[in-house]
Formats: structure tokens, sequence, C-alpha cells
């Protein structure tokens, strides 16, 4: 059975329609090639980006540091925020290639990867090659994913993560629509929704199921969701993501209520989270975040009639609209909405690109084939020139004070960090226990920021006898008795004109804004302290 619509390619694509074939892995392997190089080809170029990538790459950090994998923490504290698959990985890349901004960043690398060869061969197989590849270049090119894929942080895991569940799953109920093999895929889909789980949370499981079961309904094929229920699957997904929540939970009570009902269910409805922002907001970031593609989709109603194309073919481009809708409306009900929320969309989005430009190239091919060139030189353009801008303007990055912390501290001394929590020093200056962090740690305003603050203060519940001694005031902190250890005092710069004790310190080393100071063991008996170097 065959209904009509545009798929100018498909005639040249006969070849490429097995999925998997020996001869088309043979050919496809250097575009997989070319395809991870591409994406970590200026991986290594910037600094962690504090406090986002800090923050993470911390946590995997002492992850590795303590040689506990089970329970992450943020500066020696339980830190339930989001569930421990990026700090695995993230902390098993240092483990291999030692502590740097490239090594830290292979998880989403390796993430994005894996979903976009995953939604070429799922477009060769049920579309056709040149469709596939033209799809992959897109996305490839898309400033937003380009950019995703080198940031060290869960999105792209977890969106890569649901983009290869939609993908498995799709292929599933296609094959055995198609009476084909289908069993192993499904299987496959439900593992990588508990590891999406794993990645983020629930919605590593709520985003798939919502997609595909809008999906299948807009296909007027509702009984197919029920068999997407597989009782392997559900087993599969069960041990992937279970165990590690129930040994928490047994070690942490309470964490159940603080991750699956606070983390979820009230951030979702709170109004006081990051970048609170009106509904409309995704429908006009994400347009701007995937320029000058997204240019294309002017056109996407004009796609010309008259091609053959198969029921699976139209089943596949529902898909990929049910997708973006169904994610971009979802993301739309809570005021908050960081922009990573709509990496998910972005693999579907490059295949709707493809449909447009392909129309377009049917229409009028001498304008659309200067067009798309512009369109891959401006993209390629803006995303290189974006790393590069990126690493030539970032001021926030304490690699070489961190360094220098890390020569100078002696093994017994103290490290304290002023009103501030800073993310990359540990890393950087390789600390090898926690920190002591001054604060108002008694304002009762810290539970309406979404800052460091109030990461640290919730973490102190399931530690209270450690954080008792890490989260102190400053006056305590900012001193140094006679007998005592030497103290290292990481502050940003203007610190000593609210905080006396470091008036008579010495200053160490100044980068960026953040100033090291040493505090040495007052033995004056008069409360004097040494004399401050200048810089």
């Amino acid at each position: 059975m065959v209904v009509t619509e545009s798929a100018p390619e498909l005639p040249r694509a006969v070849a490429d329609a097995a999925w998997p074939g020996i001869a088309a892995r043979q050919r496809s392997l250097p575009l997989l090639l070319a395809l991870a190089a591409w994406l970590s080809f200026t991986a290594w170029l910037r600094p962690l980006n504090l406090p986002e990538e800090g923050r993470y790459v911390g946590v995997a950090w002492e992850m590795m540091r303590s040689g506990d994998w089970l329970v992450p923490t943020l500066n020696g504290l339980p830190f339930f925020h989001k569930p421990p698959l990026f700090y695995w990985l993230t902390a098993l890349s240092m483990e291999l290639f030692g502590p740097s901004a490239g090594a830290a960043r292979l998880a989403p690398l390796v993430g994005s990867t894996a979903a976009a060869w995953a939604l070429f061969l799922f477009i060769r197989r049920w579309v056709g090659g040149r469709p596939a590849a033209f799809t992959l270049l897109v996305l490839a090119t898309q400033p937003f994913f380009f950019g995703g894929a080198q940031f060290a942080n869960l999105d792209m895991l977890v969106a890569s993560l649901i983009a290869l569940t939609i993908v498995l799953a799709a292929h599933a109920a296609l094959a055995r629509q198609a009476g084909q093999p289908w069993r192993t895929a499904l299987a496959a889909a439900w593992a990588c929704a508990g590891l999406a789980v794993l990645a983020k949370g629930l919605i590593g499981l709520v985003l798939p199921s919502l997609v595909l079961g809008a999906w299948l309904v807009a296909c007027r094929q509702p009984a197919a969701v029920l068999r997407l229920l597989s009782w392997p699957g559900l087993a599969l997904f069960t041990a992937v993501t279970v165990p590690w929540f129930v040994f928490v939970q047994l070690r942490f009570p309470g964490f159940f209520h603080y991750f699956f009902v606070y983390q979820h269910v009230e951030r979702f409805v709170a109004t006081g989270f990051n970048n609170v922002q009106p509904w409309w907001f995704f429908f006009v970031a994400l347009p701007g975040l995937t320029l000058p593609w997204s240019l294309w989709l002017l056109g996407v109603r004009r796609v010309p009639v008259g091609e053959e194309r198969t029921v699976a073919g139209v089943m596949l481009d529902r898909l990929m609209w049910v997708w973006v809708l169904a994610i971009v409306a979802f993301f739309s009900i809570p005021s908050s909405k960081p922009v990573g929320y709509m990496m998910p969309v972005l693999f579907p989005l490059a295949f709707i690109v493809y449909r447009a430009a392909a129309a377009a190239l049917k229409r009028r091919p001498a304008l659309a084939r200067p067009a798309l060139i512009a369109s891959l030189v401006g993209a390629v353009g803006l995303c290189l020139g974006a790393a590069v801008f990126s690493r030539l303007t970032y001021t926030g990055d304490n690699t070489e004070l961190g360094r220098t912390l890390g020569r100078l501290k002696g093994p017994d001394d103290r490290v304290v960090f002023v009103d501030q929590y800073f993310y990359d020093v540990p890393l950087h200056a390789g600390l090898r226990r926690p920190v002591e962090v001054t604060g108002r740690w008694n304002d009762p305003g810290i539970a309406r920021t979404d800052n460091w603050r109030r990461e640290l203060a919730e973490a102190a519940p399931f530690a209270p006898g450690l954080a008792a001694g890490l989260l102190v005031d400053a006056p305590h902190a900012l001193s140094s008795p006679c007998g005592g250890p030497v103290a290292w005092a990481v502050a940003r710069r203007g610190a000593e004109r609210i905080h006396p004790q470091l008036r008579a310190a010495t200053l160490a080393t100044e980068a960026h804004g953040t100033v090291l100071w040493r505090i040495a063991p007052d033995c004056s008996g008069n409360g004097a302290a040494e004399t401050r170097m200048g810089r």
C-alpha cells in the first residue's frame, strides 16, 4: 500500500533501504567517524562553564576521588538533584583520560553521537539513504546541537537517551506492522528508557511514552500502544533503574520524597526556579537556537504532493511532528524554562527541515541549491564561531587558581570558600577532602533561590553531622589559631571589605576576579596576623 507525498530522493535510495546490511554498514562507517570527529572537534577548546558544567563535573570528580560510585556528593554532602548516570560516565572518563575539560565532556559527546547515528539508521531503513544523510547533516550542524554535544551537563545525555528510546520503539512498531523482527529493538528501547531515567529522572520515561502514545493514536493505531508494553521490556527497565533508587532510599530515608515529589512534581509546578519565562518562550527560542536551518521551516506547509511513499514513511513523518509538538507543549507548562529542555526536539526537527528542503529542491532547484549551500556554510560557521568566541571571551575560569592552590596547599591545610561555592576549584586543585563554605546558612530566604546555597542547604539534612562542620560562619572559618593548620581562602575580589580577617592575610594569586588568600596560624598572642603581601 502506498500514499502520495514528496520524497524525490527515494529512487536513488533503494539500495540503502535495508537496515542493517553489511554493505550499507561499510558505506556508512566513514560517515559515523566523521560525525564523531565533528562533534568532538572543539570539545577541548574552552574551560568548564560555571556554574553549570562545574557543578556536574565537580560531583563526578568527588565520586572518582572518594571511590563511592553509588552516592553522588557535592562538597561531600549527598547531592540527589539528579540520578547518577552522568556522574558515572564522567568519572569513568576522567579516570581513563585524566581530569580535563575534554574528558569531562565525553558523556554528552557519546550520547549525541549514538542518538544521531540511530536516527540516521532509522530514517535510512524506512525512508532512504539520502534523506537519512541529509537529516544527519542538518542535525550535526545545528548550532544548539553542536554546542550541547560539548556541554558537560545532563541535558544532551538525557535528550540522546530519549531519542534512542523513541527511535528504537518506533522501529519496533513499524517492523512489527511489516511482519519483520521487532522484539530486540523494543527491548533495547526499554533499556534506553531505563538509562534515561538514571540520567535525569522520570522524564526519561514520561517523554518517550507521551510521544509514542500520541503518535500511535494519531496514526489510528491505539492498540499498538499496548503491544509496546512488553513484559521482558518492563523487566529490563526495572533491572536498570530500580536497584540504585532502592539502595539510596535504604541508606537515606526521605530520599524518595525529596527526589520524586520535591524534585519532580513540586519543581514542575513551582514558579521560583531558574529561567522563568512566558508560555510561548520555546516557540520563539527554538527557531533562534537552530538557525540558519530553522528558516527552511517557513515553507514546510507547502510540501508538494505527487511522489509515492510507503505507509511507514507517512507514519515516520507524523512521528517527527508529534515528537516536536508534544515535547514543546509539555515543557511550556511550567514557568521555569531552561533552553536545555529543548534538546530532545532537535532530532525530529532535523528531519522536518529535510522535508522542507527536499520540497524546495523539487519546486525551484535553481534557488534552493544555493540556499542550501549558504545554510550549511552559515551553520558550520556559527558552530565553530560560537566555540571560538566562547573560548576568547569567557572570564569565569578558575583553572590556574585551582592549580596554584593544589601546588601550595599542604596535606593538612584547610580550604575555605568564602560566600560562594567555586565548583571547579576542587577539580583543578585536586582536593581530596570537602571544603568549608561560609554563608548565611540560617537565612530563610535560601529556600526561595535556585543557586549554590540552596543546593548545599538541601543536601545538609542527609548528612547533618558532616554539614555542621562544612557549612560555617565566616569569622570562625577565616581564623587560624596558633598551632592549627594553614587556611586557604578562595573568595571573590572585594571580599576583604566585608571580612576583616582577609585584610591581614597573604594574597597568593588572583585570576578573573577570584582571589586565593593564605591565612597563617596566629601565634602573636595579640591578634596580629601576618603582613599582607602585594600583588
